[in-house]
């Protein structure tokens, strides 16, 4: 089994998608005429499946997080002091990285979406697997 993606509840699908943009996801279809609206989804470079499902809720609340039980998204990027450059240049803020070991090399900053919903960036350690298993909580 795997998650294929996630949807997420945004309140103006065209400001999301520039946002998303700028973060680097690229748009890899839409499905204009569905239950829930017009859906768009996106991957993130290399990334061969869809991770994002944008579905369209203009009646939500656009404060920071209201109503979602989504508490954050989680992208990997290879090195951090790029990635920021690179947002920064998008006109995208990001919090100062800090690393949750102390190491140089694996770093965390967090960055928030038009409608609220934090995003949080990682850069593994050299030899990191590309995602979280049970290695990482052995002790």
């Amino acid at each position: 089994m795997r998650t294929p993606h996630f949807g997420l509840r945004v309140t103006d699908p065209e400001r999301s998608l520039a946002f998303c943009a700028a973060v680097g996801h690229e748009v890899v279809g839409s499905a204009p005429d569905t239950p829930l609206g017009h859906l768009s989804v996106l991957s993130l470079p290399g990334d061969e499946f869809v991770g994002i499902e944008l579905v369209p809720d203009p009646e939500r609340p656009p404060e920071a997080g209201a109503g979602s039980v989504l508490s954050h998204v989680v992208i990997k990027v290879e090195s951090m002091d790029a990635t920021l450059t690179d947002l920064a240049a998008r006109g995208v803020d990001a919090e100062a990285p800090v690393s949750p070991d102390g190491s140089d090399d694996f770093l965390t900053t967090w960055l928030t979406d038009p409608d609220g919903t934090r995003i949080e960036l990682v850069q593994w350690p050299a030899g990191h697997a590309d995602g979280l298993g049970a290695a990482d909580w052995r002790d």
